[in-house]
């Protein structure tokens, strides 16, 4: 439905009028039938909501807060179950703004909304029957997982035999998995579950595959860096990483590292200089491993990395398994792996571990290193860890108060990574005195840590990552 939507435009769109696919809400107070719409796409082929439309393609439009977005799928996970997470976005037409809800078919039926079921037909929505409800039921039971369902487009050619065999050597060395190296593809395959007759699992091709993005668009991770603490453009790079998930993990891995800071330490009394990351390695690279084979893969979404310049941000569409909530992630737990069959291949290679502590891992890393633990959220259908990059936090700032001058200097910091004197005059445009009274304030208030001395002294954040 999303591609439809954007080839031939919004305002055409509106002009067709409703279908099996799209229905009109007129306002955001209309809720429980917006709800009812999403469990009848849920259980239907999915489709998509305009909030701000009337039934005959008026475009009153709709008012939209800071939080409207987010309180509106809230809402919606918060009454449909199993939970729904559409992906919502705000788009302009010429009459005024109007809400798009996205909803895909969903894997696991049937989807209720205040304990009720719909179905789409036509342009209605109807209540689904007891006994049709106990027919998708028994249905459900029957399904497989997105990662365990086949390709039917897809064939033995589309496999990258060189990618098979490093899979092997690796699988042997950390895991001892005995298959032979010089098995057949098809062999191969077969006992690693990827195959069967002569259908490929979706997994295969997006461990394997020569071009996975032909087949699954959505498998693609975008890494952008950014020159503000908000997410807003122009950004400073940006890059769409595709083939195989391997290479995914390496690639959007790299790129996090190269857009944070990785300071020259030198230590009194030793003669070698340190080099580190400010955000510890392992960390960084255990959640975007994390967030590339736990994502739902029948979302249209894409992984997201975010490099702010006080923080790093991952995005994975979908949301935690019904049996685990963000304060479970905190304490040990069980491994609840959303997709099976890739988890089982990135164990094999000891990409992770199947103990369920990636979390608390990522955890104690971030505490090691003096820094902040990350947080963990789920909102507009996606789980988000958040890694601040350093003790410096926007809530710490507000809890100590600053003045402008003060935030002005620190914003600068995040940027360069450190500031001196001369600097925060020119920057701020005050007196060599204020600019003393001001960092000699934030010093104290142990935001800020000196370094060099006399005319060469430089100011930098506290709490950056210096490994023991």
């Amino acid at each position: 439905m999303e591609n439809y939507k954007h080839r031939i435009g919004i305002e055409e769109l509106i002009e067709r009028g409703e279908t099996q696919s799209l229905e009109f809400k007129e306002s955001l107070r209309l809720k429980d039938e917006i709800g009812e719409t999403v469990s009848a796409f849920s259980n239907s082929d999915g489709g998509t909501i305009i909030v701000g439309v009337s039934d005959d393609g008026g475009v009153p439009g709709v008012d939209i807060g800071k939080n409207t977005l987010e309180e509106l799928a809230n809402y919606i996970k918060r009454n449909t179950d199993p939970q729904i997470f559409p992906r919502i976005e705000i788009t302009e037409t010429k009459d005024g703004e109007v809400i798009l809800i996205d909803v895909a078919e969903n894997q696991e039926k049937p989807v209720f909304f205040k304990d009720k079921a719909y179905k789409r037909v036509g342009k209605t929505n109807q209540r689904i029957s007891t006994s049709e409800i106990r027919r998708l039921a028994m249905e459900e039971r029957k399904r497989l997982g997105w990662d365990e369902q086949f390709c039917e487009e897809a064939c033995l050619e589309d496999i990258e035999e060189d990618k098979v065999r490093w899979f092997l050597r690796k699988s042997k060395e950390e895991r001892g998995l005995a298959i032979e190296e010089d098995a057949k593809i098809y062999g191969i395959l077969t006992q690693l579950n990827l195959l069967q007759d002569t259908k490929l699992a979706n997994a295969a091709l997006l461990l394997f595959g020569k071009d996975p993005e032909h087949f699954f668009m959505q498998s693609e991770v975008k890494c952008i860096a950014l020159p503000t603490t908000e997410f807003v453009k122009p950004y400073d790079t940006y890059q769409t990483y595709g083939g195989n998930l391997f290479e995914q993990v390496d690639k959007a891995t790299a790129f996090t590292l190269e857009n944070i800071r990785r300071p020259l330490w030198v230590e009194p009394g030793e003669v070698a200089a340190r080099h580190p990351y400010e955000l510890p390695k392992e960390a960084l690279r255990e959640a975007i491993v994390n967030a590339i084979i736990h994502r739902e893969y029948d979302s249209p979404s894409k992984v997201q990395i975010r490099v702010f310049p006080d923080r790093v941000e991952i995005w994975n569409p979908g949301c935690l398994p019904l049996q685990l909530t963000i304060e479970d992630l905190k304490k040990p737990h069980p491994s609840i792996p959303g997709n099976p069959l890739l988890f089982r291949q990135f164990y094999r290679v000891a990409y992770v571990e199947d103990v369920g502590g990636g979390t608390l891992d990522i955890i104690k890393r971030c505490r090691d290193a003096g820094l902040p633990e990350p947080e963990f959220e789920e909102k507009m259908g996606f789980f988000v860890i958040i890694f601040w990059r350093s003790t410096v936090t926007e809530d710490y700032l507000e809890k100590i108060g600053i003045n402008e001058r003060q935030r002005m200097a620190i914003k600068f910091i995040r940027q360069k990574g450190r500031i001196q004197r001369s600097e925060y005059v020119e920057l701020c445009g005050c007196s060599p005195k204020t600019a003393y009274n001001d960092i000699q304030d934030l010093v104290k208030e142990n935001i800020l840590i000196a370094s060099g001395k006399g005319k060469r002294t430089y100011y930098t954040l506290c709490g950056t990552y210096i490994p023991i």
